[in-house]
């Protein structure tokens, strides 16, 4: 009887013990508590901590209180331009009312975020049908990721979501057309390059034409003065002469045949032919009269000169 006894007092222990365990739940700070009683949500206001449920009859439900991203999948898009572009954007959220979010979505996040993907798209689709790629790529691209936000919220709300961003991480052009852009673009870096170097070819031109004609104003400045200089000692030179012929002609004579002389003679195999009675010959010939060198100026004597002279 003792041990029918302690056995059973065992088994109503072991009962609400089992009964009372069934009883208790607990909240972490990251999560949200939901309390389902036959399909129905009962309470959803749980504190972080110790909770209590009724056993066998409610069910809780834990969801993540923490804000979540999603990658949403690679879209095409239509610009105004009647361009494709693929885009690729991620979303990050959170669940701010978590008895709406399991009513509209069953409190499944695969389909929250397959909602939250459309909504995105939706957006996407519209901002960028209203705008050229130069917008979208450059210009208006954090005003159309804030305005996709603010519209991602309202229409969130309902879930039981806040939208916390959206961003693009990245525009493409899809790869047919990303190669005729690149054809483009190799054809006009060809055609700047032929350009600069047409350019290049006609300073090249220039700067050479330039130098030639440097070359010829110098060359011809250069020519002139060498005629003045020349010019100048030819008539030092013949200034000289008229000084010495004024003072004694003859010698002058005699000085230009000695110099005539010498050059005719400069070479032992010279072989000249002149008639016996030549005025070449002539101080050979005739006897000539003392010169009076006193009289004639050694600063004034000209340099023998040639035949042709």
């Amino acid at each position: 009887m003792n041990t029918d006894r302690s056995t059973l007092v065992l088994i109503v222990v072991g009962f609400f013990v089992v009964m009372i365990s069934s009883s208790l739940f607990t909240v972490q700070q990251t999560q949200y508590a939901l309390k389902v009683r036959l399909g129905k949500v009962v309470s959803s206001d749980f504190e972080a901590g110790l909770n209590f449920k009724l056993p066998m009859v409610d069910q809780i439900r834990y969801f993540d209180r923490r804000i979540q991203n999603l990658d949403a999948p690679a879209e095409r898009f239509l610009t105004s331009e009647k361009k494709n572009l693929i885009v690729d954007s991620y979303i990050k959220w959170k669940i701010i009312n978590v008895e709406q979010y399991f009513i509209s979505v069953g409190g499944l996040d695969k389909v929250a975020n397959q909602r939250l993907s459309e909504i995105i798209a939706d957006g996407l689709r519209s901002k960028f049908a209203s705008r050229t790629i130069q917008e979208v790529v450059s210009g208006d691209r954090a005003s159309i990721m804030a305005s996709i936000t603010e519209e991602a919220n309202k229409r969130g709300k309902p879930l039981g979501i806040e939208v916390v961003d959206v961003r693009i991480k990245r525009i493409e052009l899809p790869q047919e057309v990303s190669q005729s852009v690149h054809r483009r673009m190799e054809a006009e870096r060809e055609r700047v390059a032929k350009e600069l170097r047409s350019r290049g070819e006609a300073e090249a031109v220039r700067i050479r034409a330039d130098a030639d004609r440097q070359r010829v104003v110098l060359q011809a400045e250069a020519q002139r003065k060498a005629e003045e200089i020349r010019g100048l000692g030819e008539a030092q030179a013949t200034d000289i002469y008229a000084q010495v012929f004024s003072q004694d002609p003859e010698f002058y004579n005699f000085y230009r045949s000695l110099g005539a002389y010498k050059k005719t003679f400069g070479h032992k195999n010279d072989l000249l032919v002149f008639e016996p009675n030549s005025d070449f010959f002539k101080y050979f010939k005739t006897p000539m009269k003392p010169f009076d060198l006193g009289s004639v100026s050694t600063n004034v004597l000209p340099q023998p000169l040639t035949p042709a002279q």
